[in-house]
């Protein structure tokens, strides 16, 4: 992400959550009167509604961000143990780096604060669209609630900005699954605002991050090193020092 200066945007399908965008947190069940006249028309109804929100998956491409640098659980499940880097961005400058051509539909990604439920009921599959595509983007599980998740939401970005992984292409394959492919969002240096440094992150790997980051990425950058908190369980960010 530092090196190459982008945002990764994957597919909803791909997410480690398999109940994220899915199809099913709408009823399809009732079809209201005004929709459909007699048995079949209904069932025709509902497989349009059960068709509109899959499609939706699948043609969604997203990129999962944070309001939070210092959540324990998130630097233990993302971040090797404390080992690795968190980096903040200014996501106005992130939206001013959006090219013209990076969606097919949408010139700019929307972005979107996830919310978190606990589902009893169902929503209706019949509201008005544009608040559909916005519950099946952002729903998510009660239990995920400590990540305060913001999302960038691209549906159908543009084929020129897609590309392998790293991992997939050391593995590449004669025929790969089109949601499988990633889309990489180019940034400019200025989105940049931050980096902060877990509390077991390899010193030579940190020095070498905070050289290339002052020098090539943003000399404005603002570097912390997290450390614990003796009186409480949490972490708090130490401003590094100049070299």
């Amino acid at each position: 992400m530092i090196g190459k200066q982008n945002l990764q945007f994957t597919n909803a399908t791909q997410l480690n959550d398999p109940f994220d965008c899915h199809p099913k947190l709408f009823d399809s069940s009732n079809v209201p009167d005004s929709r459909a006249q007699g048995d079949f028309h209904k069932e025709w109804q509902k497989k349009i509604a059960e068709n509109d929100a899959l499609n939706l998956r699948n043609e969604t491409w997203l990129c999962s961000l944070s309001k939070v640098y210092d959540s324990i659980l998130m630097w233990s499940h993302y971040c090797y143990n404390h080992k690795g880097i968190c980096i903040g961005l200014d996501i106005d400058k992130v939206l001013d780096s959006v090219p013209p051509m990076f969606g097919t539909i949408y010139l700019k990604p929307f972005v979107l604060d996830v919310n978190y439920y606990d589902i009893i009921e169902r929503p209706s599959a019949y509201g008005p669209s544009a608040e559909q595509r916005m519950y099946q983007w952002t729903t998510k599980a009660k239990e995920w609630e400590y990540e305060q998740e913001v999302r960038l939401i691209m549906p159908k970005p543009s084929q020129a900005y897609a590309a392998l992984t790293l991992e997939q292409a050391k593995h590449p394959k004669e025929v790969w699954d089109w949601r499988e492919i990633r889309h990489y969002l180019p940034l400019k240096c200025e989105c940049f605002e931050s980096i902060y440094f877990g509390i077991n992150i390899d010193p030579t790997k940190k020095e070498t991050i905070i050289k290339y980051a002052r020098k090539k990425l943003n000399p404005k950058i603002n570097l912390y090193q997290m450390r614990i908190d003796d009186n409480a369980f949490r972490l708090q960010p130490e401003p590094c020092s100049e070299k």
